[in-house]
């Protein structure tokens, strides 16, 4: 009896150690098992927060970059805001030409305007209206409204305007028995023009040469420097022309029957205006804080237009081509970072020429304009301190 209770006493502990052995390994690798894949998520986890890192790494490398510049040439901003009162004189010209030859110039007298900008960093808005019609109650006022973003390397002008309709007949030719030297500085309100777009260029040597400098005092250029220039830009004109009205003035005056050519019997033409430009700009540092900027840009421009000449649905017309545009910019600074003055001239050129009939527009203004900054940046502080010492 003793022998038997032996062995099962012996076979009942091997086969507990067995049991162990083997519940020990079952569990023993699925807690490694959940281990390792604890430890591959959490490997798994930092590789995106590494990849997240150096994306965000980059987004803010490419935005600083922006603003990168060699400060022996240009003097950073040393402000955040910037106030600012500008007076504009608009200038607007609008030829218009017949495939037989007949044309008129059109052009407004030139309207003094005033206005106040802010500026914040890269933002510069502001608003001007035209002092003679202060409290003139009348929906076809000249209007304006720009809002231009300006870095190192890249800005962006965008723009809205509405020339309302007092033009006045400065050239004109209706044929050799039309004299036409008695419509010479006519009043002509059937005419009325909008114009709203945006341009965008990049400024190839932003290192050294500062845009903002001579267009939004954001700058100081310090040595004399010049870049390359390309962009883009679109444009939308809206001409009304009221051509009965031409006509009566046109015969009023000239004490004629004046026949005016079919082309330019239209009542409306909008024109869709997408171009690609290339140029050149040269800041000149002529004096500690002052500076003569130049810049000229020609761009080649796909223009498509639609036109009504009557009521009828089938008085429409379309036209698509390319031609030729400009731009033209001119500035005169004085800033020593604290305050600031000075004048610019922008002058653009819009060509549009077709068989039916052809236009020229060149839109411009001068302005005058002197401000202050304000709002010390955080690393310019200390340096105020000691020079006020």
């Amino acid at each position: 009896m003793k022998g038997h209770r032996l062995v099962r006493e012996t076979l009942h502990t091997t086969l507990g150690k067995w049991l162990a052995v083997v519940l020990l390994a079952t569990f023993g690798v699925q807690s490694v098992k959940a281990d390792t894949e604890a430890v591959s998520s959490l490997a798994n986890d930092s590789t995106s927060r590494s990849l997240a890192d150096e994306a965000l790494g980059k987004i803010k490398k490419t935005v600083r970059g922006f603003s990168a510049i060699d400060t022996n040439y240009i003097e950073p901003q040393h402000y955040n805001y910037a106030l600012m009162l500008q007076t504009t004189i608009n200038y607007d010209m609008y030829w218009l030409k017949s495939n037989s030859g007949q044309k008129v110039m059109l052009s407004p007298d030139a309207a003094l305007r005033v206005g106040p900008y802010f500026g914040w960093r890269w933002l510069f808005l502001g608003y001007t209206f035209e002092l003679k019609n202060i409290g003139v109650k009348d929906n076809k006022l000249k209007k304006e409204f720009a809002l231009s973003l300006y870095s190192s390397q890249i800005g962006v002008d965008l723009f809205y305007r509405r020339t309302g309709n007092d033009y006045k007949i400065r050239k004109s030719d209706f044929g050799d028995k039309v004299d036409v030297s008695k419509l010479k500085d006519v009043d002509f309100d059937g005419l009325n023009v909008g114009i709203t777009g945006f341009n965008l260029y990049y400024i190839f040597n932003h290192n050294r040469f500062s845009y903002p400098a001579a267009f939004s005092q954001s700058t100081i250029q310090k040595i004399s420097c010049g870049s390359w220039l390309a962009g883009i830009g679109y444009t939308r004109q809206s001409l009304d022309l009221d051509h009965e009205k031409l006509k009566e003035v046109v015969e009023r005056n000239c004490d004629v029957d004046v026949r005016i050519d079919s082309s330019l019997m239209f009542n409306s033409v909008k024109y869709y205006d997408l171009n690609i430009s290339a140029g050149y700009a040269y800041n000149w540092v002529f004096a500690k804080n002052w500076l003569f900027c130049s810049s000229v840009s020609g761009a080649l421009a796909y223009k498509r237009s639609q036109g009504n000449v009557g009521r009828e649905e089938g008085d429409d017309f379309t036209f698509k081509n390319f031609n030729l545009d400009g731009i033209i910019r001119l500035g005169l600074v004085y800033n020593n970072m604290r305050w600031y003055a000075g004048s610019s001239v922008i002058l653009h050129s819009y060509n549009y020429h077709k068989s039916r009939f052809s236009t020229n527009n060149i839109f411009g203004s001068l302005n005058v304009y002197v401000g202050m900054n304000f709002g010390l940046k955080k690393g310019y502080k200390k340096q105020e301190k000691k020079k006020n010492k």
